[in-house]
């Protein structure tokens, strides 16, 4: 079995972070794997409180799992601080490691900010250049750019200044209200874009850790970045097709876990 490791933070509520992006590359047929950047007390309503690790514990988290199970590809999700950044880069480096999807997480899908301003440039220094792709959103692409991004032409134009900038494919997801969830793929001077149907859910609590997570574990098992691109995309329509609704009893969760356990079929 191929292996993925998550760099990320937690998320007690199950839909997001870490244990998202456990789920989803289990899902996806790969072993998962994680190291924790920070304790995040947070549901899909919003956040309470962060606790990060410190960089020494975050880097002997990273030891442990390359000294005795390398993983085949590695997804970054939330990174709030410098230092944080400086030992992940320092140690994916160390290990030469490979597949790695950099997910830029900046704000919550609730709005609450999960990274510092220093630590943006911090992250485009050292954590963009390591990226097999990045997977930004319309805010994340809007930091990461300097450019308001109103139309299809401004993704792409966001897209293609990323990539040149940071060297590194960058898929820029375009469902903040720009187009129905079609997101643009820039890399080797060439743009694609991946087309998508808005799913009418309210539940889109942790969709880009689930993208992110499912690219890195298609491209562990060896698939193209074009075609994990294009699974990950048909897993996550899938998840938010099946309506889950945990919240306050509502929704038949045996029902819904058969419904992913369908989705695990197709995604293998």
């Amino acid at each position: 079995m191929k292996t993925a490791l998550s760099i990320a933070g937690t998320d007690p509520s199950g839909g997001a972070g870490i244990q998202a992006d456990l789920k989803t590359m289990t899902m996806n047929g790969v072993f998962a794997m994680s190291a924790i950047t920070a304790l995040v007390a947070q549901n899909t309503t919003g956040v309470r409180e962060i606790v990060e690790m410190t960089p020494e514990f975050l880097g002997q988290q990273i030891d442990v799992v390359f000294e005795d199970i390398p993983p085949d590809a590695v997804k970054i999700g939330m990174v709030a601080s410098c230092g944080l950044i400086e030992v992940i880069a320092e140690r994916l480096r160390f290990y030469q490691a490979r597949n790695i999807v950099v997910d830029p997480v900046m704000v919550t899908t609730s709005g609450d900010r999960l990274i510092s301003e220093e630590a943006v440039d911090t992250l485009k220094a050292r954590l963009l250049p390591l990226a097999a792709v990045a997977t930004p959103n319309i805010p994340e692409a809007e930091i990461l750019s300097g450019m308001a991004i109103r139309s299809e032409a401004d993704i792409e134009a966001a897209a293609r200044y990323i990539s040149g900038t940071y060297n590194c494919a960058v898929l820029l997801k375009g469902g903040h209200n720009v187009n129905d969830a079609n997101d643009f793929l820039y890399t080797g001077g060439r743009g694609e874009w991946f087309y998508g149907t808005r799913i009418d859910n309210p539940n889109t609590h942790g969709t880009g850790c689930t993208l992110s997570s499912a690219i890195a574990a298609n491209l562990a098992k060896g698939f193209g970045l074009a075609e994990s691109i294009q699974r990950a995309k048909a897993y996550l329509s899938g998840a938010l097709g099946a309506m889950l609704d945990l919240g306050k009893g509502r929704g038949p969760m045996e029902h819904n876990f058969n419904l992913s356990g369908e989705f695990a079929k197709e995604a293998r």
